[in-house]
């Protein structure tokens, strides 16, 4: 009924004349407080009846200009009013409405419930679909016009369209509430598609360029709505990418077993974040690789880096490959990186003379290889390189013309890796003679370093790791055998213990320990060094029941060992000798302290020890380390004395084959496990020279200097130098074991903070953030969690968080969150699984999960005068404060990242709300811009998940936040509510 009371009164209104403004008075008299006009749908009856002739009419049409201004209807009516005319032959009446779509189209706002803003974007949505069917009914009327000679009428509203659809569309606001609709209703946005297509066909024959142009702008503004928001220009104006430098430095310094998969992501990750270009991004790799084959000491160091730039990298960019958006680009990306390389002569030329060969030619030929560049830029970059290396200065020198350059040998050892672990794959007791002809000549020279590089950089160790243990555990089982066979079975058993250790020390202990062995059968090997090898930062009790076996046993072995002048070969088992040796040592060294045992004898011993397997004085060496360590400064001469007799070889012929092979790897062994012992004591014992590695980067701190003083040391030659090398990495490692996550972040953060020159800055965000790479997550949570919280909620702090160390500490906080919140659903590296954990505090307690329970950090910040709900913005009372994406995604809360990133940016929402602005708010408004600029577009799950709905609408009123694009980057558009939010954000702008 109301509706016709409503057409009675316009009608009344057209008959009487009466002026806009008298008919709004009128109409106010007619219809008391109580329904909208909107709910009476005053904008489509208005519409319609003054559409009703040919023409439209005049005064009616007068009526609904004037309810448009005095906003008596809202613009989401009108537009869908005027969408639902599609009488495109009456001419009069299209201008007519495209003139009223004129007063507003540019300027489209709404100020009502988050319904009515999604209301607008959809009327937007079906505004732009009845323009693009105007333009194509017009365009059609202007092609028939042409082919009967009267093309002007049709040409003027084809050009009208295209002016509102240009006007309407210019406006980011406009494409942002456009983006909205189109999630909120996809079959309208396809409609919208084909609409396009259609009318590209229809303009593909006009002759007017001007109109063309303009329908083809108009065109791509439609089609750049849904990918609004991953258009990042990317950095032109540098050059160099510490981060990227120093997290491939990382990676082949101490994680050369990871797996290629997170260091792609964590790459990727930065690439993103730092929005660098691709060549410049493959140049930086390689850069890195060359400055690390250059820096890598000699030795295991020096095959494990080479490993890492000829087998590893290749891998690793054909996992990039995959991100790329198209193969041929990739490889042009590579080759222009290639290109750049050869123009750094001195960077190259130091490595071949370091590698004694072409290192570039080596690359190119693997790159090749692995479909990463076609032949032809190949042969072209070889030949470039080629007539460099002429003018170089002499590369080859007379004493390293015989050395075989190591790049060409690890190509080598990787196919031989995969032949061995198919001979160790073979029934054992069928021929042990041939596998111990493999293993001795595996020992030789340097061929196990080599192997084991290669087989580490191609993720082959583990398995490698896991056959040699088979193969130990093979040689535990002995059945009637013959002197021969005796001695073939001790060999393969002491062979592959050594390797075991050799591999536990170089590549770390979790190569070697099966994943999660639940009720499989535990070997001998994998219980040894658990329980009784030392490493770094595994502190043994020589006390503790794993080295006080069965006491018969012991007895003999002590027997054995005191009176043969050699041990008996055949069934002897070795596995129990091995773990009988501790408790029989304690005994000889007790013989020993109280003159029962005299030296002689004592030599004897050892000699007995080590004359036929070195495992025997590996295990003793073991035990006697972690028995030192409890020992008084007066007592420990003895057993000191003991290692020394064990560490030298045994001068004698009666020894089993390979034995001085085997001795260079016990020493090595043995000089890693005294290692931190020896340095506590003072005392020095002297290896046999191995030609193996010695420890390079072992006791890198300075004696008698606070680490705080080598900390800021260290940190301020990095960022003078502008790049993180080898050894730095190496000290900064050392750093957090000895200070602990909280301490070296804090006092790292510290350091940034008092930088005041921007360039600098920058450069320790980017060093910093690789520096923390070491162990991302650990940091992070100590970032997040307790020192952003701490400079944030205390007043005489926020002087430090003013421009530029303030920015810079917004940038870095953003890209650890980031970074561990993209990767911490993965595992752990092997690296930071080994680091000792310090209960940082519990995270469940210092963030309690539910409301009701105020956490410390609201308790800290309800101490300023803000209540919780000033949180809210009133017309959303009914919106918890601290509601947000992520609790209607159900993320896990229990997770401490996730419990610290819903905690900070609760933070974060309560100083936007605040009543007190400062540099702190200032820093809040730069953690939000980083957020939007590192967002990867489309990512349901970014950090922003975890911001409150409510945090939106405070954070548009600052003006450098208030734009569409921010409200849409930082809203979740997967959610319907995410969807309101962002809709009644960017409709009152």
């Amino acid at each position: 009924m109301k509706v016709v009371n409503l057409k009675q009164a316009i009608l009344q209104a057209w008959k009487e004349r009466w002026s806009d403004y008298q008919w709004a008075v009128n109409m106010k008299k007619f219809f008391p407080k109580g329904a909208t006009w909107d709910i009476l749908n005053l904008a489509e009856a208005l519409m319609e009846q003054a559409m009703i002739g040919p023409s439209p009419n005049p005064l009616i049409l007068s009526y609904l200009k004037y309810a448009i201004s005095s906003q008596m209807v809202s613009y989401s009516s009108v537009l869908t009013a005027i969408s639902k005319f599609d009488d495109f032959s009456r001419e009069l009446c299209v201008q007519a409405l495209l003139d009223i779509m004129d007063m507003f189209c540019d300027r489209l706002s709404c100020h009502g419930k988050a319904e009515e803003c999604i209301g607008l974007c959809r009327a937007l949505l079906s505004a732009l679909h009845w323009l693009l069917r105007c333009t194509a009914a017009s365009a059609e009327r202007l092609r028939e016009g042409l082919e009967a000679g009267t093309p002007a009428a049709g040409e003027k509203q084809l050009a009208m369209c295209l002016q509102r659809l240009e006007k309407t569309l210019s406006s980011t606001k406009n494409r942002a509430l456009l983006h909205i609709a189109k999630l909120e209703e996809a079959s309208s946005w396809t409609a919208i598609e084909h609409c396009l297509l259609k009318l590209g066909e229809i303009l593909a024959n006009l002759s007017n360029p001007q109109l063309r142009s303009q329908a083809e702008q108009c065109g791509t503004l439609i089609r750049s709505i849904p990918t609004m928001l991953s258009v990042h220009s990317e950095q032109l104006h540098k050059t160099g990418f510490p981060t990227v430098h120093a997290v491939v430095l990382l990676e082949g310094t101490m994680n050369l077993t990871g797996e290629t998969q997170p260091l792609v992501e964590q790459l990727m990750m930065v690439k993103r974040m730092q929005h660098i270009p691709t060549p410049l991004f493959v140049l930086e790799i390689w850069k890195a690789c060359f400055v690390g084959l250059i820096e890598s000491p000699e030795g295991t160091g020096e095959l494990k880096w080479t490993a890492f730039t000829f087998l590893k990298i290749p891998q690793v960019l054909v996992k990039l490959k995959k991100y790329s958006h198209g193969d041929k680009d990739f490889t042009e990306d590579v080759n222009t990186a290639f290109e750049f390389l050869l123009k750094l002569t001195p960077l190259l030329d130091k490595a071949d003379q370091r590698c004694n060969c072409d290192c570039t030619n080596f690359l190119l030929q693997e790159c090749s290889k692995q479909g990463l560049l076609s032949e032809a830029s190949m042969n072209n970059l070889m030949a470039k390189r080629k007539a460099d290396r002429e003018h170089a200065p002499q590369l080859k020198s007379d004493e390293n013309a015989n050395i075989q350059p190591n790049p060409g040998l690890i190509l080598r050892a990787e196919p031989t890796v995969t032949n061995i672990l198919k001979t160790m794959d073979a029934d054992h007791s069928k021929s042990p003679e041939g596998l111990l002809g493999v293993l001795g000549h595996m020992l030789s020279g340097k061929s196990l370093d080599l192997l084991l590089a290669a087989a580490a950089a191609t993720g082959k160790l583990k398995s490698f790791a896991r056959k040699f243990i088979n193969l130990n555990e093979f040689t535990t089982h002995r059945s009637e055998e013959s002197t021969k066979a005796a001695s073939v079975r001790a060999l393969l058993f002491d062979i592959s213990f050594l390797m075991l250790c050799h591999v536990a020390q170089t590549y770390g202990s979790e190569v070697i320990l099966s994943e999660s062995n639940t009720g499989g059968e535990v070997f001998f090997f994998e219980t040894w060094m658990q329980t009784c090898m030392p490493e770094e930062g595994k502190i043994l009790n020589p006390d503790h029941p794993c080295f006080r076996p069965d006491s018969t046993k012991v007895e003999s072995l002590v027997a054995l060992l005191n009176n043969s002048s050699e041990i008996k070969l055949v069934q002897m088992k070795w596995h129990e000798a091995c773990l009988n040796i501790s408790a029989a040592i304690l005994e000889i060294l007790n013989a020993w302290e109280n003159g029962v045992l005299a030296f002689e004898s004592i030599q004897k011993i050892t000699d007995n020890i080590k004359g036929k397997v070195c495992s025997l004085a590996v295990c003793a060496v073991a035990w006697l380390v972690a028995h030192v360590r409890m020992l008084g400064l007066d007592e420990r001469e003895k057993s000191l004395q003991m290692i020394r007799q064990l560490a030298g070889p045994l001068y004698s012929e009666n020894t089993l084959q390979f034995y001085n092979e085997r001795v260079v790897i016990m020493s090595s062994i043995l000089e890693h496990m005294c290692a931190d012992v020896l340095q506590q004591t003072a005392t020095q014992i002297k290896f046999p020279s191995t030609g193996m590695d010695s420890m390079p980067y072992w006791n890198l701190l300075p004696p008698k200097r606070p680490i705080k003083e080598v900390l800021t040391d260290i940190f301020a030659k990095v960022l003078e130098k502008g790049w993180v090398d080898s050894r730095s990495i190496h000290i900064f490692d050392t750093l957090l074991h000895m200070g602990g996550v909280y301490w070296f972040c804090n006092n790292l953060i510290k350091e940034l903070l008092k930088e005041t020159r921007k360039e600098y800055t920058l450069r320790a965000v980017e060093l910093l953030y690789s520096i923390f790479c070491l162990d991302m997550q650990q940091v992070t949570l100590v970032l997040l969690g307790h020192i952003l919280p701490g400079l944030l909620t205390d007043s005489s702090k926020w002087h430090s968080l003013m421009d530029p160390p303030g920015t810079a500490l917004a940038k870095l906080a953003v890209w650890c969150a980031l970074s561990s919140y993209s990767s911490h659903k993965g595992q752990a590296s092997s690296r930071q699984k080994k680091r000792h954990r310090e209960d940082i505090e519990d995270y469940i307690s210092l963030f309690p999960l539910d409301d009701m329970q105020p956490s410390k950090l609201m308790r800290l910040l309800s101490s300023n005068e803000e209540d919780a709900n000033i949180l809210s913005s009133p017309t959303d009372r009914s919106m918890s404060s601290s509601l947000s994406a992520s609790q209607l995604h159900t993320v896990n809360m229990r997770d401490p990242l996730n419990r610290v990133l819903a905690n900070l940016f609760l933070l974060i929402s309560s100083i936007l709300g605040s009543r007190t602005a400062g540099p702190h708010t200032q820093f809040v408004q730069w953690f939000m811009e980083e957020c939007v600029d590192c967002l990867e577009q489309g990512s349901r799950g970014s950090i922003l998940q975890f911001m409150p709905f409510t945090t939106v609408s405070e954070l548009v009123k600052v003006s450098a936040m208030s734009s569409p694009k921010v409200v849409l980057a930082i809203t979740d558009l997967s959610l319907p509510l995410g969807r309101q939010v962002a809709a009644k954000a960017i409709a009152a702008l």
